[in-house]
């Protein structure tokens, strides 16, 4: 085998088909709201509209995809992602149709909702890893890893690609594209039935119908993924709004770019390291970390005022959010019961939308009341709130494992 980590990873049969597959399938995943605004904007003259159409799709999201998740985990990934996400591509192309049509603005809301039933396919991909890396815990964290870098480069890409498609072409080439990219990638990933975790059926049924945030410990750790959603969502909003206060607006998407490359980066380097000591005690020091480097944005823009500073500064603090997010998945893999893995990371990433949605609507406000500078006091306090979640998580976790044995329903695949 090679020495390299990540080339160990594809060293494995069917990873890298199913990686491709993935990876086109998740693109997209960046593109549908961006492309959403722009077309519905451009048509109806309506940013209050299009905003309030992307987020009645974030809520149905939020409904939706744990139940999508729980039939993966119970029927296969194949007989599942395949024709939820062509009902999730008949309601982008009806959203499509009704915005170049002039439907009533209820068509707009009924069809974006529809696409709800978009599989979450980073976390069927992270399932595959666990499922084929069972019992190599440094096997897991160098491919959640990868699964990180992997998301901050598809949503660093997928709206800059969705902007210049609308512009370029037709507003609604984005939407128009992003359904063939999703529909390609689910359909080449879930062809790779070599790598599929088998489907659990309906075994078990008690620990089936118990809900996950009964959890030890998971209460706490998925309100986190709310909190750093937060940071997240804070950020874009803050950026773009102090981008525009020193008259560079175009080039705020540029500066999120850095950001989100810091956090790429990071992630790629904090997977080829070792791990060292306990994983809870690993997510508290990254959740420090992300705490701490999150203030220094704050302090750019007040010190300096400059656009060029704060990129430096976005470039650096975003180096911490991707081994917070690594430690997170993974001690969501640990917390779910056997079988129910992309139910439980499902979970996770409604949290961090939900967050991002919260802290997009704070950002806001901030920048609206307190001015463009003191909106980076949004994602400083996000941070510290996850901070502390992350210590509330870790106390209720400690003491009671040692005096109780483990419950035989968890995962031992991180």
């Amino acid at each position: 085998m090679p020495h390299n980590p990540y080339a160990r990873l594809f060293a494995i049969p069917g990873a890298t088909a199913f990686t491709i597959g993935n990876l086109i399938a998740r693109l997209p995943m960046g593109m549908f709201s961006v492309s959403a605004v722009i077309m519905i904007s451009g048509a109806r003259g309506s940013y209050a509209l299009a905003g309030a159409v992307t987020a009645t799709g974030l809520a149905a999201t939020a409904v939706v995809a744990p139940w999508t998740a729980r039939l993966v985990d119970r029927h296969g990934q194949a007989r599942v992602a395949v024709p939820a996400t062509v009902v999730a591509a008949l309601g982008s192309l009806s959203l499509l149709l009704c915005v170049r049509y002039g439907a009533p603005d209820w068509t707009l809301f009924a069809s974006y909702a529809a696409t709800a039933t978009t599989p979450n396919t980073g976390g069927m991909s992270r399932a595959r890893w666990a499922h084929l890396l069972k019992g190599d815990a440094q096997a897991v964290h160098t491919a959640n890893s990868f699964e990180q870098a992997a998301d901050e480069l598809c949503f660093m890409l997928g709206p800059v690609l969705a902007a210049f498609l609308c512009g370029a072409l037709f507003p609604q080439a984005g939407t128009l594209i992003g359904v063939v990219l999703l529909l390609t990638g689910v359909i080449v990933f879930a062809a790779q039935r070599a790598t599929e975790p088998p489907p659990q059926g309906r075994t078990d049924s008690s620990a089936r119908t118990t809900s996950l945030l009964r959890a030890r410990g998971m209460p706490a750790l998925l309100t986190g993924f709310l909190a750093t959603g937060a940071v997240f969502g804070s950020l874009e909003v803050v950026t773009i709004a102090y981008a525009d206060t020193q008259g560079h607006k175009a080039a705020a998407g540029v500066v999120l770019a850095l950001q989100a490359a810091g956090s790429c980066a990071a992630g790629l380097v904090y997977g080829a390291v070792k791990p060292r000591g306990s994983l809870g005690r690993r997510h508290l020091l990254c959740a420090a970390a992300m705490a701490a480097l999150m203030t220094l944005p704050l302090l750019a823009v007040v010190a300096t005022g400059s656009l060029i500073a704060l990129s430096g500064a976005l470039l650096v603090a975003g180096m911490a959010t991707a081994p917070a997010m690594v430690t997170a998945m993974t001690l969501v893999q640990r917390r779910t019961p056997e079988g129910r893995l992309n139910e439980g990371m499902t979970l996770a990433v409604t949290g961090l939308l939900g967050g991002i949605a919260c802290g997009a609507a704070g950002g806001g406000w901030a920048v609206e009341h307190l001015g463009a500078a003191a909106g980076y006091g949004v994602p400083v306090a996000a941070a510290c709130c996850a901070l502390l979640l992350s210590s509330a998580q870790a106390c209720a976790t400690s003491t009671p494992a040692r005096r109780r044995p483990a419950r035989p329903h968890a995962s031992s695949a991180a």
